[in-house]
């Protein structure tokens, strides 16, 4: 409806600031029905001492209280933090010089390499980890190749304790490094050739482009590259399953994986709760902390 200077007037809905809720109100129902419900369930199921049928005890927080004194739960803890250098420190190195050296050389082919390297998001992680659970028998790949160099070894990489993580760490690594080169990529390309034009009159060697120019850009690309690796090295436990399922002993034993065998195999619902917000927490907190950082540098960078 128009007003008398043939202006658009806005509907009594609109003047009320209701549309904007209506509009939000069908995704809230699902992210609720979907996320919080769930989360709500868990946290009250950690409050009780429940095999997964008949009845249960309320615990209050004994729990969450047994968690601290659980060494199979601190070892999943540090396995957790350990990955994050594998599946997000290294990533982000590895990515960034790979990023570079692409962005500078304009290398032809570029989409072949991108999808190429953006591979392993694509294969199943079933598939991931049969192929690298054959690389590391004692007569995979990996011993052979050490063989050629004349190194013999019949090593099982992933049944030895003080092996098998990092092993698992070099999947994670080969996991995650396409997916931050690709997004550091795309970040770099949105920078102005005239920039670094105007770096190379001045003298400037790739060096001192790299930490004038590229790094400051990226800023923003390296955050989210950095939530979603560590996502992804807190929450793993596929890849855990399918080639050492925790073990050997509790060596490569990661939080999700714990919920799992609590849960089902060892049937405490309540421990697996509690081990399953405290994770949701730790997820949460690492990840903000991370946003913080990032958005704190891209306002101190305008």
């Amino acid at each position: 409806m128009k007003n008398r200077k043939g202006r658009e007037r806005p509907s009594a809905v609109v003047r009320s600031g209701v549309t904007p809720y209506l509009y939000l109100l069908p995704a809230l129902l699902v992210y609720g029905a979907f996320l919080l419900y769930p989360v709500a369930r868990t946290a009250q199921f950690s409050l009780y001492d429940w095999p997964g049928f008949g009845p249960s005890t309320f615990v209050g927080f004994d729990n969450y209280l047994a968690l601290l004194d659980d060494g199979r739960f601190l070892a999943a803890i540090g396995n957790a933090l350990y990955l994050i250098l594998f599946y997000s420190i290294l990533p982000l190195v590895v990515g960034l010089v790979l990023a570079a050296i692409l962005r500078r050389g304009q290398v032809r082919g570029m989409g072949v390499y991108r999808v190429l390297i953006f591979l392993p998001q694509v294969i199943a992680l079933v598939v991931v980890a049969v192929a690298w659970r054959q690389i590391y028998t004692p007569r995979g790949t990996l011993n052979q190749m050490l063989g050629l160099i004349g190194v013999e070894s019949d090593i099982g990489w992933l049944g030895e304790p003080n092996l098998a993580l990092t092993a698992v760490g070099i999947i994670g690594f080969w996991l995650e490094t396409g997916l931050v080169m690709l997004l550091l990529l795309a970040g770099m390309n949105r920078i102005p050739n005239d920039l670094y034009e105007a770096s190379r009159l001045d003298g400037a060697g790739p060096i001192r482009e790299f930490f004038a120019i590229t790094l400051p850009a990226v800023k923003g690309e390296i955050s989210t590259a950095l939530v979603l690796t560590i996502i992804a090295a807190l929450k793993t436990f596929d890849l855990i399953y399918m080639t050492t399922s925790g073990g050997p002993g509790s060596a490569t034993t990661v939080p999700a994986y714990e919920v799992y065998n609590r849960a089902f195999q060892l049937k405490q619902i309540g421990s697996a709760s509690a081990l399953a917000i405290v994770l949701t927490v730790l997820v949460f907190i690492i990840n903000v902390f991370v946003s913080r950082i990032g958005e704190e540098r891209r306002v101190a960078g305008r």
